[in-house]
Order: C-alpha cells, then sequence, then structure tokens
C-alpha cells in the first residue's frame, strides 16, 4: 500500500507581489546523499491553485513522485492562474496541476480550439517558452453556469442560449477574473447575445465554494459559476445550463511544469498518474473533501494511489 514519506515544514514562497505559504517535504535518510537516499537527484516544487480539488491533484502528484525516488517540495493554495502562472515563471514552484481549456484561453484568448484533443493540440504552441503540458487525463472539471432549479422553471432557462430572452436582470457570481475571462460576462454578450447592459457582476472568491453557493441559494446572485465536479450542484439541485456553442471549452487535467525539470522519471510517472485519473474520481475526492468527512487533501491522494496501485 502507499503512504507519504513526507515531512511537513514552513517556508516562504513570493509570486505576483505576495508572501505565500508552503508546506515543504522531503523523502529519504537526511544524513544520506540525495541520490542514494531516494534514488534520484531530483527536487521538484509542486504548487496547486487556491482550491481544493487542486490541492488533492497536487498532492497525487507530489506522492505518486515521491514514491518514484523524486524528492518533493509542496507549496498549496498559491492562488489563481495568474499568480502562480508567475511563481513558474520566477521558479518558485515547478509544477502544477491544471485545466486544457481555460490554460489555453489564458495564453491565446483567440484560439479556434473546440475538441479537447483541439486544445490539447494547440497548447504546446500557446505556452511561452520554457513551459509545456504533458499527458492530459480523461478527468475533467469545468466552469459551469448554473441556476436554482426554481429560477429555471420560472422563467423557462436550461440552457446559455435562454438567457438572451431573459426579462430579468441577469446577476452573475463567480471568482473577480470571471470577469475578464471570455467565457464570462462578455462570453454571454459576444456568443450567446445577452445584453450586456441586462448583466452585474458579483466577484466571489471562493472558487464556486459555499460562499457562491449561498449567493446563489439567497438570492444575491441568480447564475454562479461553480466548477462542474462541486457537489454543491447536486446536493442542491441546481441546474447547470446547457453550452451548446461551447463557450466554455473542455477542460482536462494536465500537469503543466517548467521544461527543465520535465525529467524521464517526472514524464512517466505524471503520465502514469494522467492515464489513471476520472472525472468520476474527482466527484468522489471532493465529495470526500467537502463533506461530513472533511478529508484532507493528503489523506485523499494517499488514498486515490493506494487503491489504484499504480507503483
Amino acid at each position: 500500500m502507499f503512504t507519504s514519506r513526507r515531512g511537513r515544514f514552513a517556508a516562504g514562497i513570493i509570486a505576483a507581489g505576495a508572501v505565500l505559504s508552503l508546506a515543504a517535504c522531503g523523502s529519504g535518510d537526511p544524513l544520506e546523499p540525495a541520490d542514494e537516499a531516494s534514488g534520484s537527484s531530483e527536487t521538484i516544487t509542486v504548487g496547486s491553485a487556491g482550491f481544493a480539488e487542486s490541492e488533492i491533484i497536487a498532492e497525487i502528484y507530489a506522492q505518486a513522485l515521491e514514491a518514484n525516488g523524486v524528492t518533493v517540495e509542496f507549496a498549496g493554495q498559491i492562488g489563481q492562474r495568474d499568480v502562480y502562472i508567475q511563481a513558474l515563471e520566477d521558479g518558485s514552484i515547478d509544477l502544477i496541476p491544471d485545466y486544457s481549456g481555460n490554460l489555453l484561453q489564458f495564453f491565446d484568448e483567440e484560439s479556434e480550439a473546440k475538441s479537447s484533443d483541439e486544445v490539447f493540440a494547440a497548447l504546446p504552441d500557446a505556452l511561452p517558452e520554457g513551459f509545456e503540458v504533458l499527458d492530459q487525463s480523461p478527468a475533467e472539471d469545468k466552469d459551469s453556469y448554473n441556476v436554482t432549479q426554481e429560477f429555471s422553471e420560472e422563467n423557462g432557462v436550461t440552457s446559455l442560449a435562454d438567457l438572451a430572452d431573459l426579462d430579468v436582470p441577469l446577476i452573475v457570481g463567480g471568482n473577480p477574473e470571471l470577469n475578464e475571462r471570455p467565457y464570462g460576462p462578455q462570453g454571454l454578450t459576444d456568443v450567446y447575445g445577452v445584453d450586456a447592459a441586462n448583466i452585474s457582476f458579483v466577484p466571489i472568491s471562493d472558487s464556486g465554494g459555499p460562499l457562491t453557493t449561498g449567493a446563489l441559494l439567497d438570492g444575491t446572485v441568480n447564475i454562479a459559476d461553480i466548477f462542474s465536479t462541486t457537489p454543491s450542484i447536486k446536493d442542491n439541485g441546481f441546474v447547470t445550463l446547457e453550452d451548446p456553442e461551447n463557450m466554455i471549452l473542455p477542460q482536462n487535467v494536465l500537469p503543466l511544469i517548467n521544461s527543465d525539470k520535465a525529467s524521464d522519471t517526472v514524464r512517466d510517472v505524471l503520465n502514469t498518474v494522467s492515464a489513471e485519473l476520472t472525472t468520476e474520481d474527482l466527484i468522489e475526492l471532493n465529495s470526500r473533501n467537502q463533506g461530513d468527512e472533511k478529508a484532507s487533501p493528503e489523506a485523499l491522494a494517499t488514498d486515490w494511489l493506494a487503491d489504484k496501485d499504480l507503483f
């Protein structure tokens, strides 16, 4: 059975001008040389974005690498994409789980890629020099626009295409950066013809978490951007609006890494993990983390790796 060998300690990391905290970790006997203790002299800093699912996946990456002799430092809950991209650029982190479509649009808003394969194929040319992605997984977690069952029934809304004819003001809730994204309020206007004057935006900084859920339930917003694997969608009977024009691109989970750290060992380990990670896995992991169990990302990663028995 897989067990984590990491010890944790406090450290500091500066990214995007903000002081961030990280938990760092190492494996093996500190009295031995690194290449003898771990089977490898590689060291890699694994980061996660500022939400639980990213941290769970990052823990899976970190523990899988450790199980294969790679010394790992861990920097959890760094922030949103703007922040962790700068952390990759300045070398504060080397590796982070990301989502294919949003990553592509971050660097190339004009890309016409639509399918999962097209998005993945477009990424190498879109990424800055020194960055690359490894194999994408079947697991997908994408932004999704959700309304309450009551709102859906009262207004006849089941699709983003229905919003243009909506008689009531549209109050959108989501992470602050959603307001600047191609699939944000401007996308609703450009792609689905919603009158911009009929849309207002409420920034909620919890990545579709309990604050966003609460705002949708209490009417502070009437449409909320919530990640599609979030348990609260099913738990509250929210209606996820269809996206017939594919405004929100496919979002397969994949490792984003500094090329200098993408050794054969790192590639093989992470590609093995990606081949096994599914959307159903993400839903189960998120449910255990956010539900009554409140399982930690580290424990969930250990359980997932033990269950898959990959290494």
